[in-house]
């Protein structure tokens, strides 16, 4: 088996990438198999500038789709203090990474004196989302009523902005730590949020229903906003009303709620031309997710899977696969893993060609991994075809 997995190895650079696959996606997705670790944001940096040379002008990352606005603002404008831009305009608190600080300095770099035309793009797609909890529904809803306010006859909006400040309350009610593991704690089934959930909707449905008027006032880019908005706030106020399920459905409609507005972002992104995509392999795999939660298992589509069934060869999926991570407990793989196949080969990183090692290999796979930490997630081998291809790192250094 070790001589067929050989056979399948190539370099690692986005022209060996893109000869996968039959056509150049809309969406090239590259997962990872653990967050936090800078040589796999590193790789992802260095793909992404040659990707540029192929005409990718968007990166989008797991990060807030709110905070990351900011962070294309100052790629394509320069406004705001690089520091301060990526601190706040990366969420999950990885703007403290230095491979992420790089990745914007370089894109406002590239952009100087370009046109717009020419300039790259950055965009986070997860929702405002935290493993705390999730973010008041306020920002984006009263962004959205002010939108059309500004924009359409007062008759035709749903409520007052008077009315939206009333039933949104504090802020504080939405945020509640402690509601992600006690539902009693969170507002999301209340009569405000059953209300507000139903204006979100008109509020969404009345942007599509005059859209013609309002693309053609212009600007696009203000249109785009505000769809976005629309999308996060319905998604939002959904993930609040499943944070307070006490069901035994809740974890699992949670997580899926959650990819499905990835899910929407990326395919809003994907008419902006060809999109260059970065998260963990199981928000991008086209395979159902799982993940043990409590001790129970759960299982839900990814984003990654949504899209696939939407745009099928538009998209693409390459996942990402280590050999070690000795600071967190993850050592050489055995010999008869997916993983320790490619640890045996002298290279230090290499790119398979799955679909065609899968059909060689049939119904003979190599053993699955299981990793001593829980935060990394081996590949599963039985869906090797699955992805167009594997990236594989075989150590990676402490930050």
């Amino acid at each position: 088996m070790e001589t067929r997995v050989k056979d399948h190895v190539r370099s690692v650079d986005a022209s060996a990438v893109l000869r996968l696959l039959p056509r150049r996606p809309r969406l090239l997705a590259l997962g990872e198999p653990t967050h936090g670790e800078e040589t796999l944001l590193e790789l992802r940096n260095e793909l992404f500038r040659q990707l540029v040379d192929e005409g990718y002008r968007t990166i989008a990352i797991e990060s807030d789709c709110l905070a990351g606005l900011a962070v294309d603002d100052h790629v394509t404008s320069g406004e705001g203090v690089l520091d301060e831009v990526v601190e706040r305009g990366i969420s999950h608190g990885w703007g403290a990474s230095a491979a992420n600080r790089e990745l914007v300095r370089w894109m406002r770099a590239h952009n100087e004196g370009r046109p717009a035309s020419e300039q790259v793009r950055f965009a986070g797609f997860d929702g405002p989302l935290e493993m705390s909890g999730a973010a008041s529904p306020r920002q984006v809803l009263t962004a959205l009523h002010g939108y059309l306010a500004a924009r359409v006859d007062a008759g035709l909006l749903p409520c007052t902005r008077e009315t939206l400040d009333r039933l949104l309350g504090t802020d504080g009610q939405w945020t509640e730590p402690a509601a992600m593991r006690d539902p009693a704690r969170s507002v999301g089934q209340s009569d405000e949020a059953g209300r507000l959930r139903l204006i979100a909707d008109d509020l969404a449905a009345l942007l599509d229903e005059q859209e013609p008027q309002l693309i053609a006032a212009g600007p696009q880019e203000e249109w785009d906003r505000a769809a976005l908005y629309a999308r996060t706030a319905t998604g939002l106020l959904r993930y609040h009303h499943w944070t307070a399920d006490g069901s035994s459905a809740r974890w699992a409609r949670l997580a899926g709620v959650r990819d499905a507005m990835m899910a929407r972002n990326l395919l809003a992104l994907a008419g902006r031309g060809p999109v260059f995509v970065h998260a963990h392999n199981a928000h991008l795999q086209r395979e159902k997710s799982s993940m043990r939660m409590g001790g129970e298992p759960l299982e839900w589509w990814s984003a990654g899977a949504l899209v696939d069934a939407r745009l099928g060869a538009e998209y693409a999926f390459v996942a990402t696969a280590l050999g070690t991570i000795r600071h967190r407990g993850v050592d050489e793989p055995a010999p008869d893993t997916f993983e320790g196949l490619l640890h045996a080969l002298p290279e230090d990183r290499c790119l398979v060609d799955t679909r065609r090692l899968a059909a060689e290999l049939g119904g003979a796979r190599p053993a699955p991994r299981v990793s001593p930490w829980f935060g990394y997630a081996p590949l599963d081998p039985a869906h090797l075809e699955d992805a167009d291809g594997v990236v594989f790192l075989k150590d990676m250094a402490p930050a």
